[in-house]
């Protein structure tokens, strides 16, 4: 049986890889480690289809190591021990180097499957390269974290995967002898969400749907051959991201009908508790913020909640709590401020802390003016006096515009009675 189309494109040597130059450029982390054969345990942290299994292989190849690969979907705990045996085994009879062990979706693997990973690592058995869509942060056990190097793959750019479906036109021998003119990709483009295995294999789809001798790809006939008009739930795929953002822009647009219904979609697709929860605690800050500072201690408590409960009775606490976050007040203020903030660092560099209040530790530092001048906030009338706290360069610079909410139009006040003349309050 022939193979998919984007299992015959996949790259044959660490040359033909797509994009992630950051990586795989001829000055990349991964190329130095490869040119000195020191690889360390790897967890490669990206979208799907954006070529994490190719990476790992190729690793093998350029560095010349046996490879065992897991998928931490159907392997338990006895799998990951057999698979160590095996590679031990293998590292003493045929060579010196560690045996690399691929695990896809590490990130699903429980804390005791990833438990039997440590002894391995640690003694170095095997070097492990684990893939993940998720955040390692949060999905891999801090002692197995802290053994690896997190690399992050980029999504690909639009002009990455037109290349890519150029390259299959031109490299793979099937559609090579054929009359194939791209003359439109938005469709393609979209319905594959940025995967390129999905981009690959639908577009493979369309060309064999087609019996004429000279087919010509519009995204009319795209959109006619690929029928996704089902309300399946993909949890890798463009309906988990698509799902997800409305979800969010639900609770952000204060409609808890809308916000309920996308959560049940997930719910009813098997999505991670914790993933959804994870979401709640970052909008209550980035959306609400202080419009009402009781929503972020509503969704830290929701995930630590439904991580305690599980499923299906969490799903009764994440509505809860879903609900009164699209029902609350809403200010994006200190989301605004921070990313400010950012860029004015950014843009100024290291400035210099004023001399009033840097920490002054030393005799020295003392004698050379640390600390002189400082205003100690407690001695003055109502716990408060104006002082400079900013560098020179970007002083009365105002990074935090209150929102237009009850609860900020009172700090507004509150900061334009003790900020008189500073800032534009």
């Amino acid at each position: 049986m022939k193979a998919p189309l984007a299992e015959r494109l996949r790259p044959k040597q660490l040359s033909d890889y797509l994009s992630q130059t950051h990586l795989v450029g001829e000055t990349g982390t991964i190329s130095q480690m490869i040119k000195r054969d020191l690889v360390p345990s790897i967890i490669l942290w990206g979208p799907p289809g954006i070529g994490k299994t190719t990476l790992a292989n190729l690793i093998s190849k350029e560095t010349k190591r046996s490879f065992f690969t897991l998928s931490a979907i159907s392997s338990g705990v006895k799998d990951v021990r057999e698979v160590i045996q095996k590679a031990k085994q293998d590292q003493g009879l045929f060579e010196q180097k560690n045996p690399i062990l691929f695990i896809d979706e590490i990130h699903r693997f429980s804390k005791s499957q990833q438990d039997s990973l440590l002894g391995a690592v640690e003694k170095g058995w095997i070097t492990l390269i684990g893939a993940t869509t998720e955040n390692p942060s949060f999905e891999v056990i801090p002692a197995l974290l802290s053994r690896c190097q997190v690399y992050v793959l980029n999504e690909f750019s639009k002009a990455d995967l037109i290349q890519l479906l150029h390259r299959a036109l031109k490299e793979d021998k099937d559609l090579a002898g054929k009359h194939i003119e791209l003359k439109e990709t938005t469709s393609l483009l979209r319905l594959s969400g940025g995967d390129a295995r999905k981009l690959l294999n639908m577009f493979e789809l369309v060309i064999n749907s087609v019996d004429d001798d000279k087919i010509i790809i519009t995204d009319e006939l795209v959109e006619e051959k690929i029928q996704q008009k089902t309300a399946r739930y993909d949890k890798t795929g463009e309906q988990h991201y698509d799902i997800i953002s409305a979800f969010i822009k639900s609770i952000r647009g204060s409609d808890p009908n809308a916000a309920v219904y996308w959560l049940a979609r997930m719910i009813e697709g098997g999505e991670d508790v914790k993933f959804i929860a994870r979401r709640l605690i970052i909008l209550a800050s980035e959306d609400i913020g202080n419009a009402n500072p009781t929503a972020l201690i509503m969704a830290n408590n929701t995930f630590q909640a439904v991580n305690t409960i599980g499923f299906p009775e969490a799903r009764i606490i994440l509505s809860q709590c879903v609900i009164y976050l699209a029902t609350s007040a809403k200010s994006n203020a200190s989301y605004q401020a921070i990313n400010k903030a950012q860029a004015l660092v950014k843009e100024t560099g290291d400035l210099s802390v004023p001399l009033s209040i840097r920490n002054a530790p030393t005799k020295l530092m003392k004698e050379l003016g640390y600390g002189d001048d400082y205003k100690y906030a407690h001695n003055y009338e109502n716990n408060f006096v104006q002082a400079e706290f900013m560098p020179e360069d970007i002083k009365n610079r105002m990074l935090y515009e209150p929102g237009k909410n009850k609860r900020e139009e009172q700090l507004r006040q509150f900061l334009k009675q003790k900020w008189s003349g500073k800032y534009p309050y």
